[in-house]
């Protein structure tokens, strides 16, 4: 769309929004991650207004560094709405850390357990209750040595088909250099390192959705919208890092 002048037609700033209320714990997490990505390398965050002024929504991204929840959050709440992060349930033991993660009402997942499908069933809730939910798909980090995203499971799927509800494609690139996990190597870079957070237009669901019946949804189902959201999270993370992802990687 243009204007009368033949110029595009820029999108209503994101400040221009009312801020969903997130209560003190929100905010105390919010003086606490603001100051550290600034600190950690310089940011860079693309995409905010793909995330719903209002309303629910579902963020599927991939997942490089125990950092990306961080940037992950100050990105939703730059677009002055509130995550609802699915989180492996070992950091509500964390002293303070726990108390801020169930104060702010995130979704604590206990893999492995009777009480894993009680995460989903918290997720579906939030999003009933107008939330943002933010799930990575593979369930941890990537274990690619290249940083690209893994086989996902199923569970983002299944909100995805479930839930009439905005999916939204996020990739983060640069936190691996900034922290890795499984080198053990923390190389902070406020002046270096750029730590790039972007969105993508909401996928089309509705012909996914169409075959939902009465009952659950199938594995070739589930199979096929976990595909869907994967290959647009890869498109994405391929434009972000300016390369193609090698033929054969991941799913």
């Amino acid at each position: 769309m243009a204007i009368a002048d033949g110029s595009p037609t820029a999108p209503a700033p994101v400040t221009r929004r009312r801020r969903e209320p997130g209560g003190p714990w929100v905010f105390l997490a919010a003086v606490v991650f603001y100051p550290m990505t600034w600190l950690l390398a310089r940011r860079r965050m693309v995409g905010l207004e793909q995330v719903p002024a209002e309303g629910p929504a579902l963020l599927v991204s991939n997942h490089v560094s125990y950092l990306d929840p961080v940037y992950t959050a100050v990105f939703v709440h730059r677009a002055r709405r509130v995550p609802r992060f699915l989180a492996k349930d070992s950091l509500w033991r964390v002293p303070v850390f726990g108390r801020i993660m169930a104060g702010s009402r995130q979704i604590p997942v206990a893999r492995g357990s009777r009480d894993a499908g009680s995460s989903l069933a918290a997720a579906e809730a939030a999003l009933a209750d107008d939330g943002v939910v933010v799930i990575y798909p593979e369930g941890t980090i990537t274990r690619d040595a290249a940083g690209w995203p893994m086989e996902a499971r199923s569970g983002a799927a299944r909100l995805a088909l479930l839930h009439d509800v905005p999916v939204i494609p996020v990739v983060h690139w640069g936190t691996l250099s900034v922290y890795d996990h499984y080198r053990k190597r923390v190389r902070p870079s406020p002046f270096g390192t750029t730590i790039t957070v972007r969105a993508g237009e909401p996928l089309p669901m509705d012909d996914l959705r169409a075959r939902v019946g009465d009952r659950p949804p199938g594995a070739r189902l589930m199979k096929e919208t976990t595909e869907r959201m994967m290959s647009a999270v890869g498109a994405l993370l391929e434009d972000v890092r300016g390369e193609v992802r090698p033929t054969g990687d991941g799913a």
